[in-house]
């Protein structure tokens, strides 16, 4: 556990905040961070596109801890910050593709249920177009996982930079630092305010 721990400080997403609520049971533990390495960070579906769903819930359930982390593995990947401004109004922004707006309906319809989806054949259908099913299965998975653990997060009111502190891993940018952060969240323009 430690080990994983030290990952989470090193690398975030989970940040080590959260995985050492998680920590008071090493089942609850480790079946969060088996299944988040399985399903979130490796598997079949893009990482960019999971990421750009994780992103998604926080922001519709407003879970300011894990809104307020980025993958480092999707930035690698090319990830920019800018698609993560406007992701609650995905459908006319013009930061997102085709595919990417399918997955982010499939969030949406998760998160908030059937009725966001106005034509249920031709939403799956263009789920089809652009995933295969073993695709839409992981990410549904890893889309109701961020669901479930965010709800959790957002009623604990975790915060950051409460545990292993000194670690920047995973924070957007602005975010970094204990005093940045403090800056950032209370800002008038901050994405949780409106």
């Amino acid at each position: 556990m430690q080990e994983e721990m030290h990952r989470c400080a090193a690398h975030g997403t989970p940040r080590p905040e959260s995985s050492a609520v998680r920590a008071h049971v090493p089942g609850a533990f480790w079946g969060f961070a088996d299944s988040w390495d399985a399903i979130f960070r490796n598997g079949v579906c893009d990482h960019t596109i999971k990421e750009l769903c994780r992103v998604y819930i926080s922001r519709t359930v407003v879970c300011e801890f894990c809104g307020n982390q980025r993958s480092e593995q999707a930035t690698t990947a090319g990830l920019q910050e800018a698609q993560y401004d406007e992701l609650l109004n995905f459908e006319a922004s013009d930061k997102y593709d085709d595919k990417q707006r399918a997955a982010l309906r499939y969030a949406q319809a998760i998160a908030w249920g059937p009725s966001t989806i106005s034509d249920p054949d031709a939403f799956w259908a263009e789920l089809h177009k652009h995933f295969t099913e073993p695709e839409l299965v992981e990410l549904g998975c890893a889309i109701a996982l961020t669901f479930g653990q965010q709800s959790w997060i957002r009623l604990l009111g975790i915060g950051h930079h409460q545990y292993m502190a000194g670690s920047a891993a995973s924070m957007a940018p602005g975010y970094e630092t204990p005093d940045d952060y403090e800056a950032k969240t209370g800002s008038e323009e901050y994405w949780a305010r409106s």
